[in-house]
């Protein structure tokens, strides 16, 4: 796992992964319980389709007015798909892997 950068006071985690999204959505959990100010992208990848994981903490979301699921649906645009959620959680799905990392790019401009 990616150790965290702060940016503007925000722990920002850009990672890639091969895991699958059930893990996904656990581990991203289990980061957010365990750090303060996070803002963290997870990109996985089978092989042919590719997820996005957004996860940010509450107290981001309305000190800072971030939103995953609006964050989530312009960055899957990398990886020709889609997806939303909620404020501090979203996920998105498409079927171009390898726009992943150019998406975890496109994410760290949003802190």
């Amino acid at each position: 796992m990616a150790s965290a950068q702060d940016i503007n006071g925000v722990n920002f985690i850009a990672t890639q992964t091969d895991l699958d999204a059930k893990s996904v959505k656990e581990l991203a959990f289990e980061i957010e319980r365990e750090m303060e100010n996070l803002f963290l992208i997870i990109g996985a990848s089978d092989g042919e389709k590719a997820t996005l994981t957004v996860m940010i903490s509450k107290n981001l979301v309305e000190e800072k007015d971030l939103n995953a699921g609006t964050m989530v649906r312009e960055l899957g645009k990398h990886i020709q798909g889609g997806g939303g959620g909620q404020a501090h959680f979203a996920t998105a799905g498409g079927k171009n892997p390898a726009g992943i990392s150019a998406a975890l790019d496109a994410a760290k401009k949003m802190v």
